[in-house]
């Protein structure tokens, strides 16, 4: 016999079974790591950002076509601790390193050999006179050496060519502001 059964009933005996099922199968044993909240995710343009909740790993999934793939951010902090245990290492090298030439230089002996205290005589060849300007020309005398300096004009046309420099040095930073502002 076949008996006629509403809409409405079927749909609340439905919605019913489906959650006895849903209750049944939370029983029955432990969610997949998918589910259950392990994995936080949240939309981004390109795709999803995925975070494992027990590791802390991160991801990027995106749909590229053939399915979604999902590849793990790299992991800036591992490579600034590794960085820094290097360099750690390093410091304490170079301090054992440090500590040795100390103590090779305290072994060495203090004093040094051939060492007088006394002045440097008046005529001795190291001990050079103050160079002298001449007062009437344009010349720097050192006994035996003569140096020319050079003229009003030369001065002219070495600053002439400083301010062209200057000039130029200026327009080509103002060109590449623009440049950087107008991109930006």
């Amino acid at each position: 016999m076949m008996t006629t059964v509403s809409l409405a009933k079927f749909t609340i005996s439905l919605m019913a079974a489906a959650m006895a099922i849903g209750i049944g199968g939370a029983a029955a044993g432990p969610l997949p790591d998918t589910e259950n909240g392990r994995y936080t995710l949240s939309p981004v343009n390109d795709g999803i950002i995925r975070l494992d909740t027990r590791t802390g790993e991160v991801s990027t999934c995106n749909n590229n076509g053939n399915g979604w793939a999902c590849y793990a951010v790299p992991d800036e902090r591992a490579a600034l601790d590794a960085e820094i245990g290097r360099l750690q290492a390093d410091n304490e090298k170079l301090k054992t390193e440090l500590e040795k030439l100390k103590t090779q230089l305290a072994e060495r002996d203090a004093t040094v050999t051939g060492k007088i205290d006394e002045p440097l005589p008046k005529g001795d060849p190291l001990n050079k006179p103050e160079p002298k300007v001449a007062e009437g020309g344009r010349k720097i005398e050192i006994p035996r050496i003569e140096i020319p300096l050079p003229s009003d004009r030369d001065m002219d046309r070495a600053m002439t060519f400083l301010e062209q420099a200057w000039r130029r040095l200026v327009e080509m930073a103002n060109r590449v502001q623009k440049d950087v502002n107008g991109r930006i």
